[in-house]
């Protein structure tokens, strides 16, 4: 039989399937080694992957089943700097009861493929991993080496993934000076002829806080006017409550001036919301981008009812912008009081660069080529990624994980929400930009 009588499959045809294979695997991360799943079954996969096609990978355990995966691919220019690509193997817990499918039995249903991790982010790893496994079976290679990573521990904070690496392993990333990932290059319709595609080039800082009153313990019944969850609730509340200032960033100033363009409406920099208004479901995701925000998420005090306890704790999600952290901290301890101790439990830098350079010019070039439609435009996330370890090294780090979105979809709800889901049709688009993008990158 003839070598053409069994054709290689193409990227395009074999994204699904990987997509839902990595679905499959679950690789729920709870914040705790522990009670974390499937992050090894997931790198040996994708090690698998790469290893089939003649790409040699490495697995790295920051901790028992904490795995990662790194894999270089040389390219036609070695002296040119390099190009991290990059995706996380993790995803947050889903509770079956909520979701219409199994959320990891990666299901095909009315031209979409279901499950944790389909847009956050194992969309981005299968259409990479499909990508190079038919860029080796072809024998090409791209114009300067990319280094591939398939982080652990995305999800919460990176610390068992990519800043593990980055401290353990830099040799990885030598050389390199951008990177890709998630959170980026997807579509938001403005007409049927057009569709702005956001690429992400700022992110929002953490700040994660423990807040912490102390008092005197005591009975239940008795009158008592140092109270610890008085205290603490008080400056939850004030905590929760406080809007801060607008600030508007150079990222969100030229999102908003490119969108009213594009939308024709007014964009008035004094007052941005009236414009995030009219955004319809993106709105979410810009207005967080306008101002540090603080969210109390957890409280934990008291073992009895009738028991006064003598200390109180709650937990603050803080989101910083580029620049404002020391006011951030300063706001949240005068909200806090001077009988509340404010901790930092995790602290990771807000990013932002510039929309502009060649590889800047080669997103939108790829996203042209597949959708005339196509007009690239910067955006902030008001999330955090793994970019922030990159960061660290002098890395150029953006959102590009490209997706042609149906209208009515609203995107931004799916990220570690209900039903997550990904259109088939994305999927493939996705492979094709990505290929013409990294290959004149």
């Amino acid at each position: 039989m003839s070598p053409s009588a069994h054709p290689q499959p193409s990227a395009e045809d074999e994204v699904v399937d990987l997509a839902r294979d990595l679905i499959r695997i679950d690789t729920t991360n709870t914040g705790e080694t522990a009670t974390s799943a499937g992050e090894r079954a997931a790198a040996e996969y994708v090690a698998a992957k790469l290893d089939e096609v003649g790409i040699t990978a490495e697995i790295y355990e920051s901790e028992r089943g904490r795995a990662s995966v790194v894999a270089r691919i040389e390219g036609t220019d070695s002296e040119r700097g390099g190009l991290v690509v990059h995706g996380h193997l993790d995803v947050v817990p889903a509770n079956a009861a909520d979701w219409s499918v199994d959320p990891f039995s990666g299901e095909i249903r009315d031209d979409y493929l279901w499950g944790r991790g389909a847009v956050d982010m194992k969309d981005m790893d299968a259409m990479v991993l499909a990508l190079v496994r038919q860029w080796a079976r072809e024998g090409r290679k791209p114009p300067r080496d990319i280094t591939l990573a398939f982080f652990a521990d995305e999800e919460a904070g990176s610390i068992h993934g990519a800043h593990w690496m980055v401290d353990n392993h830099p040799e990885w990333f030598e050389g390199a000076t951008e990177a890709i990932s998630e959170v980026g290059g997807f579509s938001v319709s403005v007409t049927d002829d057009l569709r702005l595609y956001l690429i992400e080039t700022a992110e929002k800082g953490i700040e994660w806080l423990k807040l912490t009153a102390t008092g005197k313990a005591g009975h239940g019944s008795f009158t008592h006017e140092d109270n610890a969850i008085t205290t603490l609730s008080e400056a939850v509340s004030r905590i929760g409550r406080h809007k801060f200032p607008l600030v508007l960033t150079d990222t969100v100033r030229r999102f908003l001036e490119e969108a009213g363009d594009a939308l024709q409406i007014e964009f008035d920099p004094n007052e941005p919301e009236l414009a995030i208004a009219k955004l319809g479901p993106i709105a979410r995701i810009i207005g967080a981008t306008l101002r540090n925000t603080a969210n109390p998420t957890m409280l934990d005090a008291g073992y009895k009812v009738n028991v006064i306890p003598g200390s109180a704790t709650a937990a603050i999600d803080g989101r910083v912008l580029p620049g404002q952290e020391q006011e951030f901290l300063a706001t949240i301890r005068e909200l806090a009081g001077p009988d509340v101790t404010v901790e930092p439990t995790m602290e990771q830098i807000p990013l932002e660069t510039t929309f502009d350079g060649a590889l800047v010019d080669a997103m939108a070039d790829a996203l042209r080529f597949e959708d005339p439609g196509a007009r690239a435009v910067p955006y902030m996330l008001s999330g955090g990624t793994d970019g922030k370890a990159l960061s660290r090294l002098g890395i150029r780090c953006f959102g590009f994980a490209p997706l042609r979105l149906p209208p009515d979809l609203d995107f931004a709800s799916l990220f570690h929400g209900v039903d997550e889901r990904v259109p088939i049709d994305g999927l493939r688009f996705g492979v094709r930009v990505l290929d013409r993008f990294l290959s004149r990158s």
